[in-house]
């Protein structure tokens, strides 16, 4: 223990006196946050829209108005006809455009069914779904308004079926609540993997690990020396993500604060393990920091960070099984967003807990081939 202290304080000392380091450790997460936090949503609104109004009706007026007043549309141009609109569109000026055609307030005053366009930029599939149920949205909640004036009494009343969706768990559906606690996965599974393998790695590019080697210190008690400040400084970024996706993105932790931090101890010694491996693969601190995103880009895609494992074709479900980044996201927002205990998360612990042994069986029994 004394000999693990002693590669402890050394390596702690060393990050101390590199600022660089420290700036990247306790920054960089941070920075990380807010950048995704805010860029990385799947909340449209305010989409930047064209109007053809061929009918220049009272009643063409009130239904531009109805599309301007909601969240979705921001009217930021009148076109004179469709080539105008194409031409926006072409040079994404516009996302979308409203189309009103002649004889529409004619239509509607005689009680006929009345119809309009909405064009659509389908270039990002995930905007166009979006405006695509957006669109129709509004323009059901103006038909209803329109048939309550007809009828003189609420559409609610003739109306022979109502649905009434309740969500849980993320009743507002911000993007954030279900975004920010994949990042704390993310930074905690980047961090110390990328920090275990460069600290190692740069012992070996400076010739120091033959000197390390030399002293009574064994292997082991030299990789735990080492890695031992990070997982101080990965705690300390988890609360400090923590603290900043709640009293600033204003995402609530439903569970046990505790259980969360014990799971991702338990998470941290697959990412730890992972980092003790690719330093006894890498030569240069650039081959190890190349290897670490070559295993966290997949993770991203194939853990559920993005998008849905469900939606993914039956191959690549299969791939996430073996991808611990998957596990931890389950962890992480069952306990943030959901509230849920222990009891509920065996099967995602039982896994970590199998990749982290062996992960970390396979990197020791590799480290202590490359130091032999």
């Amino acid at each position: 223990m004394g000999r693990t202290l002693t590669v402890a304080r050394k390596e702690l000392l060393h990050i101390l006196r590199d600022r660089r380091a420290l700036v990247v450790m306790f920054l960089i997460p941070v920075v990380q946050l807010f950048l995704l936090g805010y860029a990385a949503t799947t909340d449209i609104r305010h989409l930047r829209t064209a109007v053809l109004d061929a009918d220049r009706t009272a009643q063409s007026r009130d239904l531009i108005a109805a599309y301007r007043a909601s969240n979705y549309f921001d009217i930021v141009a009148t076109v004179g006809n469709e080539e105008e609109l194409g031409d926006l569109m072409d040079r994404g000026a516009v996302r979308a455009g409203l189309l009103v055609p002649a004889g529409f307030g004619a239509d509607v005053a005689a009680g006929r069914q009345a119809s309009i366009a909405v064009v659509i930029d389908g270039s990002d599939p995930n905007v166009a779904n979006t405006v695509f149920a957006a669109s129709q949205q509004v323009g059901l909640a103006h038909s209803l308004r329109l048939l309550e004036r007809r009828i003189g009494t609420s559409a609610a009343a003739v109306t022979p079926l109502e649905v009434r969706p309740r969500v849980w768990y993320n009743p507002q559906m911000r993007s954030a609540n279900f975004m920010i606690p994949g990042l704390v996965a993310m930074i905690l599974f980047l961090l110390t993997s990328m920090f275990t393998a460069l600290s190692i790695v740069r012992e070996r590019e400076r010739g120091t690990i033959e000197q390390l080697m030399v002293t009574p210190i064994r292997p082991i008690e030299m990789v735990v020396g080492k890695i031992t400040p990070y997982v101080g400084v990965a705690f300390f970024d988890i609360l400090e993500v923590l603290a900043i996706a709640v009293f600033w993105f204003r995402v609530p932790i439903h569970g046990s604060l505790l259980l969360l931090l014990a799971l991702l101890a338990l998470s941290m010694v697959t990412s730890l393990g992972i980092g003790i491996f690719v330093s006894s693969v890498a030569n240069t601190q650039q081959e190890a920091m190349l290897l670490v995103w070559l295993t966290l880009l997949p993770s991203i895609f194939l853990s559920g960070f993005f998008f849905p494992i469900e939606a993914m074709p039956k191959a690549l479900q299969a791939v996430s099984t073996i991808v611990p980044l998957r596990y931890m996201l389950v962890i992480i927002r069952g306990i943030i967003l959901k509230g849920v205990g222990l009891e509920v998360l065996t099967e995602q612990v039982a896994a970590l807990a199998v990749f982290g042994v062996g992960i970390m069986a396979v990197a020791a029994a590799r480290f202590r081939k490359r130091l032999g």
